[in-house]
């Protein structure tokens, strides 16, 4: 249990300011299907699934591999989803100083398929973003991006 806990033990600011670099671009980065694999707070439960980050840089961007050590934080928790992709979301926004981050995750709860309604292939989506993805024609291009 204390693998599939770590995250209590890791901060994200430290992650994220262990990486930062000057970046003069002003588009959207993306890092999309990051795989992830969290347990449920309230079953106790795996729920699992893919992380797609934008972000859009404001004078600095962080190392890629940061992004996935980010989800890896947060998702090492006890967890439900719709916090994991707030958590995510927020702390991006706060550490990196953007002007904007968006945060979907698509994810599959096994307390949906092994108990309770025990329906297989489900797929919960959910969405956070802030900043400049407040536009509706930054997230459309998120989305369009990501192929959704």
């Amino acid at each position: 249990m204390c693998y599939l806990t770590h995250g209590y033990r890791k901060n994200d600011d430290d992650v994220i300011k262990s990486a930062i670099f000057e970046y003069g671009g002003s588009q959207i980065i993306i890092v999309r299907d990051i795989e992830f694999y969290s347990m449920c707070e309230h079953h106790i439960l795996p729920f699992f699934g893919k992380v797609h980050i934008g972000y859009v840089p404001n004078g600095s961007m962080v190392g890629l591999s940061k992004i996935a050590r980010l989800v890896e934080v947060f998702a090492r928790r006890l967890q439900v989803q719709e916090r994991l992709t707030k958590e995510i979301c927020d702390s991006l926004f706060k550490t990196l100083s953007t002007h904007g981050v968006i945060v979907m995750i698509e994810g599959q709860h096994l307390c949906m398929q092994m108990r309770g309604v025990e329906k297989q292939g489900a797929v919960t989506t959910t969405l956070e973003y802030t900043g400049c993805f407040n536009e509706d024609s930054k997230r459309a291009e998120f989305l369009r991006l990501l192929g959704k």
